[in-house]
């Protein structure tokens, strides 16, 4: 039977089919509707068709109820969490779509349940973020603007990114799911599913990178490197949009430069001027007409 700790309390708890649902008042029908979109089967990257089974899905209205309920072990940050030791799942509601949201934690839980054994945090959440299909443009131009920067981590130092602050994190979310990315390209026939058929069959993890890759995990992470430097640079990150936010910083930075050149002329003419009249006041036509001298 499936347990979570009380946390505050929820208003309602409910039954989806093998899915408890714990949510407040307001949020029961859109709890329902998550608990229905999980329940069903969905086609996952390199896992084929599969469920999630039963699972404990908590609808958390913002970050403060996000932290509690997570007993404040995770970034505040989070939109959502999941735990695949206990089949909890909590989605933070104030923090972007829910049902997005839902399909990255269920990448989890899916992905915990076909592999034996532990895997890298940054695999884990990489998997998450190329099955639930977030790896896009936006990852792109964070991609481009850290490889020219020069901010590629190794894989170690990535798992630490994923965990750090809000910036940063978004970026090591990218960098994570590029790097399953790779590894989908460097698999037999260019599929993950080799290396998670390994996985599922109990093979360590850097032993099933080795044998669906041909690549131990250090000479994979140096062709992954390699990869993202050859793939995004600062040419790209312009390309793909980052000209239009370098041309808002300037205009930005432009204008706040202007504001505080002009400051003191704007206070020395403002010098002698009287306040404006109330709201209510009114003014006829003679007072703003000529008068006779």
């Amino acid at each position: 039977m499936l347990q979570v700790t009380p946390a505050p309390a929820p208003e309602r708890r409910i039954d989806v089919g093998d899915i408890t649902v714990l949510a407040d008042r307001r949020n029961l029908s859109l709890g329902t509707a998550l608990a229905e979109a999980a329940s069903a089967p969905h086609d996952w990257l390199g896992l084929g068709r599969m469920d999630a089974g039963p699972l404990v899905l908590i609808l958390a209205r913002d970050r403060a109820e996000f932290t509690r309920w997570s007993r404040g072990r995770l970034p505040s940050w989070g939109a959502g969490v999941t735990f695949p030791g206990s089949r909890v799942v909590i989605i933070r509601l104030d923090a972007g779509d829910p049902y997005q949201t839902l399909r990255h934690e269920l990448a989890h839980v899916v992905l915990h349940q076909a592999v034996q054994g532990r895997v890298p945090l940054w695999f884990d959440e990489g998997y998450a973020v190329l099955a639930a299909q977030e790896y896009g443009r936006f990852a792109a131009l964070r991609l481009n603007l850290a490889v020219a920067a020069g901010r590629v981590p190794d894989l170690r130092a990535l798992d630490g990114a994923l965990r750090g602050s809000d910036d940063d994190a978004e970026t090591a979310y990218a960098l994570a799911g590029s790097a399953v990315a790779e590894l989908e390209r460097r698999g037999r026939n260019g599929q993950l599913a080799p290396l998670l058929k390994e996985l599922e069959r109990g093979v360590p993890f850097d032993d099933a990178v080795a044998s669906s890759t041909g690549f131990t995990l250090d000479r994979f992470e140096d062709a992954w490197q390699q990869s993202l430097r050859r793939h995004y640079n600062w040419a790209i990150w312009l390309a793909t949009g980052g000209m239009w936010l370098l041309v808002t910083l300037i205009l930005s930075w432009a204008a706040a430069t202007r504001r505080r050149r002009e400051a003191p002329r704007r206070a020395a003419l403002d010098v002698g001027w009287p306040e404006p009249p109330p709201d209510n006041e009114t003014i006829t036509i003679q007072e703003v007409g000529p008068r006779s001298t």
